[in-house]
């Protein structure tokens, strides 16, 4: 669905179909979603001047935020990179800068584009790589063919084979080809060598992103690339060299100006634990850095340039959704210049029994449409009665209020231990129906919930 088709309204219902609750994060992430389409159809000049409306989500973890932004790009097709704040150190400290965030978005975009643009040339890549099996099979249209190269062709006797012209052998052989009476004769195929370039450290304060080269691509240009021949089977050939057409048919100046551009108006990221970087009254020790993060990152959230191997991006209109649980500070703690540029705060709320349950049957990708689906695999058809889903959702609340609360991930491994005997013991059962009920439940759960300390290992 195209982006001027994507309503606010029409957001908020996608997002319902994958996601439980958050209505008011859910309404932000749309109506930002849609200002982008807005400012890309109103006047040249003063789209340029129309800043992203970034937010801020405030929730404790597990409670749908990495899972909005996620499917907020889906419902675009933007560009998506979720990355912890945590992980960036200040300008002048060992670790990653803050700009390698830009250049992880603009790489992955490449790869999307790419993508898109070998799926556009995937007929001519597939008549091309049929070509060349073709060419394997049939060296030369004016040489005589040895018998076993014809046998497949046809059953005629030796003496008409003789006359036989070669477009017409060659017709006839990709007629097999198609239907995949060949797939399992081998031919020797010739192929590009995969060379590990040499392993090179380099010690710089700002990463060798910086440097501007890349050393891998210059010593490809050194060297000639290597040819070696692969001995496989026609289906597996056909596969491979599809793909080297596909890849050759591919423009890549093309799929470099598009993937720059759509990083520039349709770029998403996700800045998760925030507050991890909100600096704390010591002058000194590890907190140090914190507000020197900020400082770095103010620039990008801002809007300036940055140099990726690709070409300079600018960051003025990338979308910037941050994340946070602010348990222990809270968005005012950042610096004001950075408070400045994430004018959207929306506060999510921690999940309740009503929500587990609804998170366990109501969403497309359900955990009991998961497990359904994966025990069908073994021809074992598994039912969960309401009363079991019910003790399953307040197994999950319980263990969340007297452990630490990590909101929907918890049903995970309450499933998990759950059903692990049934996981293991699938292919071997005999009775292939098997009811999940509210007894199973206690049983399986029931003394491991109880025992305090042993939830803590367990669940």
């Amino acid at each position: 669905m195209s982006s001027n088709e994507l309503t606010p309204r029409m957001i908020v219902e996608k997002l319902d179909r994958h996601i439980i609750g958050q209505h008011e994060a859910k309404r932000a992430v749309a109506i930002a979603l849609r200002n982008r389409w807005r400012r890309q159809n109103v006047r040249s000049e003063l789209a340029d001047e129309i800043s992203p409306k970034n937010i801020i989500m405030i929730g404790p973890t597990g409670v749908g935020k990495t899972e909005i932004a996620r499917r907020l790009a889906k419902l675009d097709n933007s560009p998506f990179l979720k990355v912890e704040a945590s992980k960036f150190t200040e300008v002048g400290y060992v670790g990653r800068d803050v700009e390698s965030m830009i250049r992880d978005l603009v790489e992955l975009t490449v790869n999307m584009v790419r993508m898109e643009e070998q799926e556009k040339v995937r007929e001519k890549a597939t008549e091309m790589a049929e070509e060349r099996i073709l060419d394997l099979l049939l060296p030369s249209r004016h040489i005589e063919l040895p018998e076993e190269r014809i046998t497949d062709v046809q059953d005629l006797p030796v003496a008409d084979k003789e006359d036989l012209p070669a477009d017409s052998t060659r017709e006839k052989l990709r007629k097999l080809l198609r239907e995949g009476r060949l797939d399992n004769r081998m031919v020797d195929v010739e192929t590009a060598e995969t060379r590990q370039g040499p392993m090179i450290e380099i010690f710089s304060s700002a990463g060798v992103e910086d440097m501007g080269l890349n050393i891998k691509d210059m010593l490809g240009n050194i060297f000639p690339q290597k040819k070696k021949k692969v001995r496989m089977k026609v289906a597996d050939a056909l596969g491979v060299l599809e793909e080297e057409e596909a890849q050759r048919l591919v423009d890549m100046d093309k799929v470099t100006r598009l993937a720059l551009d759509r990083v520039e108006q349709s770029g998403i990221i996700f800045l998760d634990e925030i507050d991890k970087i909100v600096g704390s009254d010591a002058a000194s020790g590890p907190d140090v850095s914190r507000e020197g993060v900020q400082r770095d990152l103010l620039p990008i959230v801002e809007g300036s340039n940055v140099n990726t191997k690709y070409g300079m991006v600018k960051t003025d209109h990338i979308l910037f959704i941050a994340a946070g649980a602010f348990s222990g500070s809270k968005p005012s703690d950042l610096i004001p210049e950075l408070q400045g540029r994430f004018p959207i705060r929306v506060e999510l709320n921690s999940l309740s029994r009503e929500d587990f349950i609804r998170i366990l049957t109501e969403p497309k990708n359900a955990l009991i449409k998961q497990y359904t689906e994966m025990m069908a695999t073994e021809e074992l058809v598994l039912s969960f009665s309401d009363d079991a889903i019910a003790e399953i959702a307040e197994y999950s609340s319980l263990v969340n209020e007297r452990t630490e609360n990590i909101g929907a991930r918890r049903l995970y491994t309450i499933m998990e231990t759950l059903l692990e005997d049934i996981s293991f013991d699938a292919p071997d059962r005999e009775e292939k129906n098997v009811l999940i009920d509210e007894n199973y439940v206690t049983e399986k759960l029931g003394d491991v919930i109880e025992d305090e300390d042993l939830s803590r290992y367990i669940l």
